[in-house]
């Protein structure tokens, strides 16, 4: 098995640059609370277009690309075969995207939405219409439109990898663009932003996941403090720093499919023991409404609604999805080789939302009901933080001591599998794209990431982690979008796409002629 030297220029700029930032973020909290106020502010306001835009582009382009001629065309050579099963394939494809993040957001976000829509909407806070647009603004931001920036960036990297025989670098997939040797200070500028944007999307979600599983901890041993997340975070690391050094095969592959049964006795348990018709009822309203509304939704800017609650929620999950992009997209390259586009996108885009429609409805659907219903009120939850809302809606339901435990557990498992994921690619970005980088090196991609969300968290929790992923993600918007082009550019002259049977172009001074009665 061919080993690639590391490369160490790019390797030291980029874990320079995140030692700089954990030491900004521990010894000048205040400082790095204060800049990142500012910038997040000038990006949102100068930029907040930009992410709806693309994001709306990158879902559209998929779907082109799926029902055109080049669904045909397959991630590999011709003769290739899926390498995983449709199972194993969904079940890996899903956890590594966003499983934790399910779990984190599938009370808090609906029921947030219903207490507090957006300034703008005309809803009032609490009612039966607030409670329908709080769904679909749930599913407009776990479905369709994250999966397609997952999906693009994927598509892009097996292409150039398996199809077109590239390294696995992230800048080989831009050879249509640059040439098949990019200079070394473009390549290495490409791949520096796929590590950053990597490496802090990453954090994002080993914070979410030691908030949550903090707040888990609590609510059974009754411990919490500071010292909590310290710990939380430094065991989390050590978990996926094992689980990743085992590899794709083993780590990676188990650990994803375990936590698909887990997360599905936990719906089951909620679908059963919760409110189960309404659940039922909500399923295909909730459905209904996010398709309906699809298209007004991904068009509102700060125009017309709340700044501060669109960059709250829709840029930061736009600029969230665009920042584990590199890494979910290369590992859904990696497990995809041998599948059609069509398939592939068919797969990416489907397989996940109709996860994230049932897992919303149950979740995020039983606690909306309870609250909309006087049931419950969960305003007070909410107030402590996001974390602690899927552990209220367990303590309404039968056994919430033992189903709280075995949240903080899958909560946990789901951080190991998207974490792992992510430090086998960084080592692979830093390893001229090795699809093998050394154990060494992912430790210690695994151990600077966690010190980076520990970091974060310690300059502002939440907020910090929110502002960090949406400021790395603008560079990297720009990098999609060329990314984007390097593909459509080389998709045109594939022969696996077949004829084109485009029709015969006519120039305008033809068409003038032809209109004003003349003939050749």
């Amino acid at each position: 098995m061919r080993r690639l030297r590391p490369d160490f220029p790019l390797l030291a700029i980029s874990m320079g640059l995140l030692l700089a930032v954990v030491l900004w973020a521990v010894l000048f909290t205040e400082s790095l609370a204060r800049a990142a106020d500012v910038a997040l502010g000038w990006v949102v306001g100068s930029f907040g277009w930009l992410f709806v835009m693309a994001a709306d582009f990158f879902l559209v382009l998929a779907v082109v690309l799926a029902l055109s001629r080049y669904g045909r065309v397959r991630l590999g050579k011709d003769d290739d075969e899926p390498e995983f099963g449709n199972v194993a394939w969904a079940a890996m494809m899903f956890a590594a995207g966003m499983g934790i993040g399910l779990m984190f957001y599938g009370v808090a976000e609906p029921l947030t939405h219903m207490l507090e829509p957006p300034a703008g909407v005309g809803l009032a806070p609490g009612s039966p219409e607030a409670a329908q647009n709080a769904m679909e603004y749930s599913l407009f931001h776990w479905a369709l439109h994250p999966w397609a920036i997952y999906a693009v960036t994927g598509m892009a990297l097996a292409y150039s990898t398996f199809r077109k025989g590239r390294g696995n670098r992230f800048s080989d997939a831009f050879a249509p663009l640059f040439g098949e040797r990019p200079r070394p200070v473009v390549g290495r500028a490409l791949d520096l932003l796929a590590i950053l944007a990597t490496a802090f999307g990453t954090a994002t979600s080993l914070g979410l996941g030691a908030l949550q599983v903090e707040y888990g901890i609590d609510e059974v041993f009754g411990i919490s403090g500071r010292s909590l997340e310290v710990a939380v975070i430094i065991v989390l690391t050590g978990a996926f720093v094992l689980s990743a050094v085992s590899g794709v095969h083993r780590g990676v592959r188990l650990l994803s499919t375990l936590n698909i049964y887990l997360a599905a006795v936990l719906a089951l348990f909620i679908l059963i023991f919760g409110p189960t018709v309404a659940i039922l009822d909500l399923l295909p309203a909730a459905l209904g409404g996010y398709l309906n509304d699809l298209l007004l939704m991904s068009s509102r800017t700060g125009v017309f609604i709340n700044k501060e609650w669109l960059s709250t929620w829709t840029l930061f999950y736009w600029a969230w999805w665009m920042s584990w992009a590199p890494f979910v997209g290369a590992f859904i390259a990696r497990i995809s080789r041998g599948r059609t586009i069509r398939e592939f996108v068919v797969g990416v885009l489907l397989i996940p939302s109709g996860v994230s429609l049932v897992w919303f409805s149950i979740s995020g659907g039983s606690a909306v009901w309870l609250q909309l219903s006087g049931q419950e009120d969960f305003s007070g939850k909410l107030a402590q933080g996001e974390e602690a809302a899927m552990y209220a809606l367990l303590e309404q339901l039968p056994l919430g001591l033992i189903t709280a435990g075995f949240t903080a557990i899958l909560v946990a498992l789901y951080f190991v599998t998207g974490a792992d994921a992510a430090s086998l690619v960084l080592g692979s970005l830093t390893t001229r794209g090795s699809l093998h980088p050394p154990k060494v090196l992912v430790v210690t991609w695994g151990v600077l990431v966690g010190l980076v969300a520990l970091g974060l968290l310690l300059a502002g929790g939440l907020v910090a982690l929110q502002q960090a992923t949406i400021l790395v993600a603008l560079p990297f918007m720009v990098v999609m979008l060329l990314l984007c082009w390097a593909l459509l550019k080389e998709l045109r002259g594939d022969p696996g796409a077949g004829p084109s049977h485009r029709h015969p172009q006519h120039h305008l001074p033809d068409v003038i002629r032809w209109a004003s009665g003349e003939k050749d």
